[in-house]
């Protein structure tokens, strides 16, 4: 049956319906409280007080503050705990943020990547303040972008995100830092301008259809869905293009594995399992719901699945002839958005389903793998296979920590990854015509099944290298890892296997919202 006017958006209840709505200017949200807490703590820090505590101390109350709405949220009620403070009347702009199940998924990975980064220790050479002050701005501004309502607030808190991400790789990074820093700059500065030029493309389209200009997003959609089908094709393309930029979409990838390889072990877990998200919520949240004719063209649909197969295929054999674990990391999470991008080109809340099950997955698996590689290179001082082997023998807990992490990666039974992977995999063949024939997308699902034989390859591989065999020559003395590495990793280890056998903890938070989504986009 099809939506009314707003798609995905229609959902939103008046606020005396559940009681956890505001509109009052005077009060706080408990989502203002998510997005400052950490920016509080990043200025304390400039005024003198303890780096490492005041970090873990927002970190932790950010953990439990979303824990108590994950507690009180109730799936299917719309929009929850908003917020809604005016800045601008004409075009309709304000500071709104507010919650449903897809936008509940995202904080609660916010907040638990944020937590393990911030409880890794940073090298000897100090600097402590600009250390934990820019994982915190980079997770207030996921965070910021996660919960705004706002299409201009959504865009800025992500523009906020990327600055001390670039700073961090540039002054504090390692190898060849430098080069990876400007291609990074370049790269999602460029993806930012496109992103924007999509954006306000669809806000002016919108108001000529609408009469009133606005970046509010539940008004935007009503009015988004009134403009034509040519011209929703074409500004879909566009958002397509700066969203894939920034999540690293094929052709648009070559920045993302030097640049973690470079990261320090916040920012490389931060970006890669957080920030990197915001290009495929903002498709879900913009570009799906808003541009129903757009996501559903048949031209755009094919383009789609060929980016996304490049991701899967061609990015996975680069994967495997890697011969450094941090470069075999970076083009891993690059393959893996590959099969977020099929769960989003299937169209139905499946695939939506596994596609918001797998970015929560990827993004606590990948943060554990890209920590424990920083304790590998501050135990070795490198990196390459060839000089690494055996360390499980000195470091068995680092072994077994990181063998889980690899697992998940893989997608193994019991981890997250999985069932987000396997509900993509349904997902790419729930669209099946009657005639038993096979179109692109049940294609592009079977060939990304060679994805799931290619993670175990390279990750086996890479296991094997760094922890099995006869120590390399960097190995010899080694000791295991510190409760600064095993706190956040068991963490992290610990939500992969929640949600991995009870995957139902984070698909009935969303279920309400994808298969709101699915008729729109059909």
């Amino acid at each position: 049956m099809p939506l009314p006017p707003g798609g995905a958006f229609n959902n939103r209840q008046p606020a005396a319906r559940s009681g956890t709505n505001t509109n009052d200017p005077d009060r706080l949200s408990p989502l203002d409280l998510l997005i400052f807490l950490p920016i509080i703590a990043a200025v304390a820090m400039a005024f003198g007080a303890p780096a490492r505590s005041a970090a873990l101390a927002a970190a932790g109350a950010n953990l439990l503050i979303a824990l108590c709405l994950a507690f009180t949220f109730v799936p299917g009620d719309g929009f929850q705990f908003e917020a809604r403070r005016a800045v601008l009347n004409s075009p309709a702009m304000g500071f709104n943020v507010g919650i449903d199940g897809l936008s509940l998924v995202m904080v609660l990975l916010t907040v638990l990547v944020t937590l393990a980064a911030v409880w890794v220790r940073p090298p000897k050479e100090g600097g402590e303040g600009f250390w934990y002050s820019s994982a915190l701005l980079i997770a207030a501004g996921a965070m910021g972008a996660f919960v705004s309502t706002d299409l201009v607030f959504f865009y800025a808190f992500h523009e906020l995100a990327l600055i001390p991400t670039f700073l961090m790789i540039g002054m504090r990074g390692t190898g060849n830092n430098k080069d990876a820093a400007w291609k990074i700059t370049i790269y999602l500065g460029f993806g930012s301008l496109v992103l924007l030029a999509g954006l306000a493309w669809l806000v002016v389209a919108a108001a000529a259809k609408g009469g009133e200009m606005t970046f509010d997003m539940a008004k935007l959609a009503a009015q988004a869905r009134g403009i034509e089908g040519g011209t929703q094709e074409h500004i879909y393309l566009t958002l397509l293009i700066g969203f894939g930029i920034l999540i690293s979409l094929f052709p648009f990838h070559s920045w993302a594995a030097p640049a973690y390889a470079s990261a320090p072990a916040p920012v490389a877990m931060l970006h890669s399992g957080v920030l990197k998200k915001f290009g495929l919520y903002g498709l879900l949240r913009v570009a799906v719901p808003m541009l129903p004719l757009g996501q559903s063209a048949e031209w755009i649909q094919h383009i789609l699945i060929i980016l996304l197969l490049g991701n899967i295929l061609f990015i996975g054999l680069v994967t495997i002839a890697q011969k450094e674990l941090d470069m075999v990391l970076g083009n891993s999470s690059v393959m893996h958005m590959g099969y977020i991008f099929l769960g989003i080109a299937s169209g139905n809340a499946i695939g939506y389903g596994g596609a918001v099950l797998l970015m929560f997955a990827h993004g606590i698996s990948i943060a554990l793998l890209f920590a424990l590689c920083a304790a590998v290179r501050e135990k070795t001082g490198t990196l390459q296979f060839h000089r690494l082997g055996g360390m499980a023998k000195g470091a068995p807990v680092l072994g077994l920590l990181f063998g889980m992490g690899a697992f998940a990666s893989i997608g193994l039974p019991g981890f997250a990854n999985f069932a987000g992977e396997v509900n993509i995999f349904f997902g790419g063949f729930a669209n099946k015509s009657d005639c038993g024939c096979l179109g692109w997308l049940e294609w592009a699902t079977i060939l990304a099944l060679w994805g799931v034989v290619m993670s175990a390859v390279y990750m086996l591989r890479a296991y094997r290298a760094v922890f099995k065999g006869q120590p390399g020559q960097a190995v010899y003395g080694v000791t295991d890892i510190g409760q600064d590495t095993r706190i956040p990793a068991l963490l992290l280890v610990a939500a992969l296997l929640i949600t991995g056998f009870f995957p139902n903890l984070l698909l009935d938070l969303v279920r309400p919202v994808v298969e709101a989504l699915a008729p729109v986009s059909r």
